[in-house]
């Protein structure tokens, strides 16, 4: 308990993944109002646009808490990991820099013209504004994944004499083979989670018999762009990325399988449970020969094991390592499932009217969010015990004058502090939904009491007869 290391971990990893709850929404979400407000522009019907307003709404409230949880990360880099950040500075600093100075203020600033100005401007630039806010939240996410791509694989660098990294090649950096793959991976996974969000607003609206243009048109939507999407984080995102790993980094590849033998056929472990201690995973439930076929393509290539590797290069957790995998890989399965049902009843017209299947997107809009967590444990304890894949070991880049009391302190108050924004985040999009799209009739609270009818205008009095003069009336 009073090892650094790992509450510097500990809190880097709470914040980062409270904060990515926010733009994994945000980036995926910012590419289906652009749909919407394109659609509206074509078509000229209303509901597009009402389903705009809504979702903007919610874009906006995601883009805030966003900001606020962000900002402690940035600060993380100086506190708790000045050593790193000393580093690798010269490099990361580019990407970091060019993403708070170009992206955010390119979203920043249509996302206010978004919320702010479609009375003040006409439609066609309303509707540019939504496609600078998908370009600007998407370039915020290149630099953000380009920046954990050197984590994971440097490319484009070169050691000074004072020991600091330095950028040598800055397309070799930030256009290298595994920030492409992991880039175009992590954006296909924020539009699904976007997609299951509008799926099961317009689900839960469908079910309760509110706002039904827009309802079908989130139901629409949602069903077509999550059933592609959830499908390009399998393949081939999901492949390239999985063939990097292999390549790049064998021994997280056998820890996220839990294989311990090395050999050819490597079998995929769709169950079972990890005995590291006896170098087995018990209970299991294997495909023969997909993982050498996944992971090289070809079934007769060996896939090396754990015993292959000195035990001082595993990462430290090999079973939760394997169960974040797993999970990921699970529910991704799943939600291919779900929305290819769900596109196929969309396509036949019987989407709205399924009910069963209503209640099965409205329940699983958690599994996203759950899946993409579970994705980036995996990556980030695979590249464990490196915090910059074989160049510099996580204990080297802490902050040496950060004890651990002191960090287990500040957890704490950002624990606390995270709980109260969630809570309010919660209660604003609920509020939100239960408000429905602008123009629509606001579900009433819980418990509320129907607003009195307002009294009938007094009659005027017949002709001929002066009206009573008030305070603010002036006799002639």
């Amino acid at each position: 308990m009073d090892d650094p290391v790992f509450w510097h971990r500990l809190q880097f990893g709470f914040t980062a993944t409270f904060h990515y709850l926010f733009p994994q929404l945000t980036m995926g979400l910012a590419l289906l109002i652009a749909i919407l407000k394109g659609q509206g522009l074509r078509t000229g019907e209303a509901r597009y646009h009402d389903a705009a307003r809504f979702w903007i709404r919610i874009f906006g409230l995601n883009f805030l808490i966003g900001v606020v949880t962000g900002i402690p990360l940035e600060f993380q880099f100086g506190t708790n990991w000045a050593a790193f950040s000393r580093s690798t500075g010269p490099v990361i600093g580019h990407t970091l820099a060019m993403e708070g100075v170009f992206a955010f203020f390119l979203e920043s600033s249509f996302l206010a013209l978004l919320v702010f100005g479609e009375r003040r401007v006409s439609a066609r630039v309303h509707f540019a504004a939504s496609v600078a806010l998908f370009l600007g939240t998407w370039l915020s996410g290149f630099f953000i994944v380009a920046t954990n791509a050197f984590m994971q694989h440097p490319e484009g660098y070169r050691l000074a004499a004072d020991g600091t990294y330095v950028l040598d090649g800055f397309w070799s950096y930030v256009l290298s083979g595994w920030a492409i793959a992991e880039y175009l991976h992590v954006m296909a996974a924020t539009v699904v989670t976007a997609a299951f969000v509008m799926a099961a607003v317009g689900a839960f609206w469908a079910l309760a018999g509110l706002f039904p243009d827009v309802a079908k048109l989130n139901l629409k939507l949602g069903a077509y762009a999550g059933a592609i999407a959830s499908m390009l984080v399998a393949f081939p995102t999901g492949d390239s990325q999985a063939k990097l790993v292999a390549r790049h980094q064998p021994v997280a590849l056998a820890a996220m399988e839990g294989r311990f033998e090395s050999g050819p056929r490597a079998g995929l472990n769709l169950i079972g449970q990890p005995n590291v201690s006896a170098g087995k995973v018990e209970n299991a439930i294997r495909v023969p020969g997909i993982l050498s076929v996944l992971a090289f393509g070809s079934v007769e290539h060996d896939v090396r094991g754990l015993t292959d590797f000195p035990k001082e290069s595993w990462p430290p957790n090999v079973e939760l390592l394997y169960y974040a995998f797993h999970i990921m890989a699970g529910l991704g399965t799943l939600m291919i499932l779900v929305m290819l049902v769900a596109a196929f009843l969309q396509w036949r017209g019987r989407l709205f009217a399924a009910r069963g299947w209503l209640w099965v997107l409205m329940l699983s809009f958690p599994a996203p969010y759950i899946a993409t967590i579970a994705g980036w444990t995996a990556a980030e304890l695979g590249r464990q015990p490196w915090i910059v894949y074989g160049l510099m070991k996580t204990d080297q880049g802490v902050s040496p004058t950060v004890h651990a009391g002191m960090t287990l302190f500040t957890t704490l108050g950002f624990a606390g502090v995270y709980l109260a924004l969630g809570l309010l985040f919660v209660m604003l999009v609920t509020q939100e939904i239960r408000h429905g799209p602008p123009e629509a009739r606001p579900l009433p609270e819980p418990g509320a009491r129907l607003a009195p009818e307002p009294p009938a205008p007094k009659p005027e009095p017949p002709s001929g007869i002066p009206a009573p003069a008030g305070p603010l009336t002036r006799r002639r």
